[in-house]
């Protein structure tokens, strides 16, 4: 078993009826506030590592964060809609999708290249979907908001 595997079954273990409470209860939508200070966190430890040279706080950072995508993923497999595994392989076929010039036959010369690529290919990949963007200002006035309450609990001021 991988560590990666021994994380899952110790947050299933969290989950299961004679598990953690609070883990038991975690949503979607509970977890919205702790995902969203996990990723601030983590830009913290890159900003420590590039001022200090230190990446402990990085390494931590990034665990927390980890969590977070393993919990969702977790109670979207309770749910009947998607596995961890399921979340694995689409990120795999997406990198190699929007790769050509390491998978496949296209040549590029420059990082620009690859960034205009990258745009085309994920254009292809959304078409049918644009209603999805719809959602993104909502979501990120959402995600200020949370950061901003979490802010506040630290006695911060942005």
């Amino acid at each position: 078993m991988t560590k990666f595997e021994e994380f899952e079954e110790v947050l299933r273990r969290l989950r299961a009826p004679d598990g953690c409470p609070w883990d038991r209860e975690q949503t979607h939508e509970t977890l919205k506030a702790p995902c969203i200070e996990e990723a601030a966190e983590v830009i913290c430890g890159i900003n420590i590592l590039t001022a200090t040279g230190k990446a402990d706080n990085l390494k931590e950072e990034l665990g927390d964060l980890l969590m977070q995508v393993v919990m969702h993923a977790q109670i979207a497999e309770e749910e009947g809609y998607f596995t961890m595994d399921d979340v694995i392989e689409g990120i795999r076929e997406k990198m190699i999708r929007r790769h050509p010039h390491v998978f496949g036959d296209e040549h590029v010369s420059s990082s620009g290249e690859v960034l205009k690529n990258w745009e085309e290919i994920k254009k292809a990949e959304k078409a049918g979907k644009e209603w999805t963007e719809a959602y993104l200002p909502a979501a990120l006035g959402e995600a200020k908001a949370l950061i901003d309450r979490a802010a506040e609990r630290k006695g911060l001021e942005l």
